[in-house]
């Protein structure tokens, strides 16, 4: 049962890093003063702030977490990442994603044995 707290708490270091990576798309969008403002802004200052976050919770987890488990937790950036795009950009979600967003699911499933 403790190791599935510290899986989950690795799951939450893999959204809170997803919506780093989409604070620095935003960011990147954005048209800037200058080229130091690309790099230095609120965005993208929160979005380091919050990735070094999931990495200390990362570090945190895996003394609790199966190694063998962490691959399989980790793929669900991708699915975080297409979900939040489709939410804040407004993207298009391709069937080719729908598929390998499914698969990643269906793998998951498959391996913890739900």
């Amino acid at each position: 049962m403790q190791n599935n707290f510290y899986a989950l708490f690795l799951l939450l270091s893999v959204f809170i890093s997803a919506v780093s990576q989409i604070l620095l798309k935003k960011s990147a969008l954005e048209t800037h003063i200058s080229v130091i403002y690309e790099y230095v802004n609120a965005k993208v200052i929160i979005a380091y702030l919050l990735f070094f976050t999931a990495v200390f919770i990362d570090l945190f987890a895996l003394r609790y977490v199966s190694v063998s488990l962490v691959p399989v937790i980790e793929t669900t950036s991708y699915v975080f990442v297409i979900a939040m795009s489709k939410i804040v950009f407004k993207e298009k979600i391709t069937p080719l994603q729908l598929v390998g967003m499914g698969l990643i699911i269906v793998g998951i499933v498959i391996f913890i044995g739900v």
